[in-house]
């Protein structure tokens, strides 16, 4: 049965952030940028509350757009009614084989989000993982990062140990760090290597720095290989380790940054702009 998810009060106006939706960082940051964050409305919509002077911080009108407070040590409200922020929260969590990455299941089978324990915060995955693959996938609220992770364009590499029938041979692998043909378009991996053999399948470990769906299973059909198993041990810095399947653990705050820095988004922890990649 699917796990109801408790509501919680918001300031007139506001609306429920979606995932995706920035986090704030501890530590002074716009305000209208603060606001966004707690679901008042856009950033220009905020900006106009500033300037009309709806908005209080520490009980002092603020009417200057380029004014920062502290939301985690100072007291922000609108027409009177303090708004209210969720604080950061990363974990990692070793998915099963059989639960779900989606937060909403018609079927009510068990999600990764049910793993966590703050499970009644607004949380979200970060990429997916298909039914029946199971390893490391990352939980958070931080929609800035999330994005930075899973978008390929940014080359954050996840890495997958896959057990495949028979055993591929050289020119296989080095097809498929040249690119296979999906119909959206040409999937490459980014390293592989053949970890161990069996008598009738291959361990290999496979790094990727891109995430469409069910792509390692459609690259390995496209090359005569079935995939039996699959399983993720690394996203970016991130590794799988020693953790349990259905075990969940929070990140901590060395790997976090390590996680901002693998993303080209390390300014953000001190509240500066976010590195361009070349």
């Amino acid at each position: 049965m699917m796990i109801a998810r408790k509501k919680k009060n918001a300031p007139p106006g506001a609306s429920s952030p979606e995932p995706g939706a920035t986090v704030i960082q501890p530590g002074p940051q716009r305000l209208q940028k603060i606001l966004a964050a707690a679901g008042i409305g856009s950033r220009r919509q905020c900006e106009e509350l500033v300037k009309m002077g709806r908005v209080e911080v520490d009980k002092k009108v603020v009417t200057e757009l380029g004014f920062k407070a502290d939301p985690f040590r100072q007291k922000i409200c609108v027409d009177g009614v303090p708004i209210k922020l969720e604080p950061p929260i990363y974990y990692a969590v070793y998915k099963p084989d059989g639960v779900v990455c989606t937060n909403r299941d018609p079927a009510g089978r068990t999600r990764v989000i049910d793993l966590v324990p703050e499970s009644d915060r607004r949380l979200f995955t970060v990429g997916r993982l298909d039914l029946h693959s199971e390893g490391l996938i990352l939980v958070t609220n931080d929609g800035a990062l999330a994005e930075r992770l899973t978008h390929p364009r940014y080359g954050v590499p996840k890495t997958y140990l896959v057990q495949v029938a028979g055993e591929p041979t050289r020119e296989v692998l080095l097809k498929l760090q040249k690119g296979v043909h999906l119909a959206e378009g040409i999937a490459r991996v980014a390293r592989i290597r053949i970890r161990r053999k069996h008598k009738k399948s291959t361990i290999l470990e496979m790094v990727l720095n891109e995430g469409r769906n069910r792509e390692i299973r459609r690259i390995m059909a496209r090359v005569g290989h079935k995939v039996y198993r699959l399983k993720r041990i690394a996203v970016g810095p991130i590794r799988l380790g020693k953790m349990k399947p259905g075990e969940a653990r929070r990140l901590t705050p060395e790997e976090v940054a390590a996680l901002y820095r693998a993303a080209g988004l390390a300014s953000r922890l001190t509240g500066g702009a976010p590195k361009k990649r070349t």
